[in-house]
């Protein structure tokens, strides 16, 4: 969650900076300020943005907030020895694990069936090969050699995650988990169920997800730019977002060769690095459904994805291909 992983910024936030200056003038005497808090969380460069009238009142939810994001990221950190994940991951089960952990693992389990296995949370021992392969000096830019694969994707099956309110364990020595493709959605829902336990009804929460509470206090909707990922400096396409979330994935985000042929994105079928979408971008009602799809759909083929998303309701899913062409699928 922290440390070495780094995500690109593929969404831009056009609502309480940029967005307002296009409003006519008269809208500005009557509209609740939005007070907004940038920094960095989860390893990204975060942003809260929320309607107010009160700006003490404001801070002290934007505090309540980030004290949610540091308890849940000792619960879902890679990086923090003390973590829950990681010490399922060192030990191969946990007792009396947090609620939250279990949560969200038993949501990634049902990701897993309703994705036919695209989204997978155990992939972490590929993460661990291709991250150890290519961290050696002189290693093969071929990647690490197939049996290796092999026997790192045998350990990659979310259905021998067993996940229970008193215990979760592996059915599988070796196995690990990785919550890279949810855990960000899922803190992000989770602040911004916060901030409505709170009374607040104009949100917009950007940790890496985007989750949107109501709409700007305008009227109109909170606006999200999505970034072309090979050049940040220009805004391909742009969503409006009420009571709803966006999430955007690619493989450019962590890159394990100077090449990058390989990359954090990977297919559990093969256990190679995915490369068929450049990016893509899910908008959903909540931020885990999103980030959980926008893992998904970033290896799987266009068919694939039709047939993942027919399950499904309210999705909207934009993915764009090596050549720049973008695929439009609505569910």
């Amino acid at each position: 969650m922290t440390g070495a992983v780094s995500r690109r910024r593929v969404l831009a936030i056009g609502a309480a900076v940029a967005g307002l200056s296009a409003l006519p003038a008269r809208s500005w005497a009557t509209e609740t300020p939005v007070r907004t808090w940038t920094g960095v969380a989860l390893g990204a460069d975060a942003c809260i943005q929320l309607a107010h009238p009160d700006k003490a009142e404001a801070e002290r939810l934007i505090r309540l907030c980030l004290d949610e994001v540091a308890r849940l990221e000792r619960v879902f950190s890679l990086y923090r020895r003390d973590s829950a994940l990681s010490r399922l991951n060192r030990n191969g089960v946990l007792d009396a694990p947090p609620a939250d952990l279990v949560r969200l693992l038993a949501e990634a389990v049902a990701f897993g069936r309703r994705t036919g296995g695209a989204f997978d949370v155990t992939v972490q021992p590929l993460w661990q090969l291709y991250a150890g392969h290519f961290a050696r000096r002189g290693a093969d830019p071929a990647g690490p050699p197939a049996a290796a694969v092999s026997a790192a994707r045998a350990l990659v099956d979310y259905r021998g995650l067993r996940v229970e309110p008193a215990r979760i364990a592996f059915g599988r020595r070796g196995m690990a988990v990785t919550l890279n493709g949810i855990a960000q959605g899922y803190i992000a829902d989770r602040v911004a169920e916060r901030l409505r336990e709170e009374g607040m009804d104009r949100v917009l929460v950007d940790l890496g997800e985007m989750r949107a509470l109501g709409v700007h206090p305008s009227g109109r909707p909170w606006t999200v730019g999505l970034r072309d990922p090979l050049d940040e400096s220009r805004t391909t396409a742009t969503l409006e977002v009420s009571d709803a979330a966006v999430s955007t994935s690619g493989g450019y985000g962590t890159r394990f060769d100077a090449a990058g042929r390989f990359t954090h994105l990977f297919d559990p079928a093969s256990g190679r690095s995915a490369d068929t979408w450049l990016s893509v971008t899910v908008q959903a009602a909540n931020a885990t459904t999103a980030d959980a799809l926008s893992t998904a759909l970033s290896v799987v083929s266009a068919d694939q994805a039709e047939s993942i998303l027919s399950g499904e309701r309210s999705i909207l899913a934009r993915m764009t291909q090596r050549d720049g062409g973008v695929l439009t699928l609505r569910a």
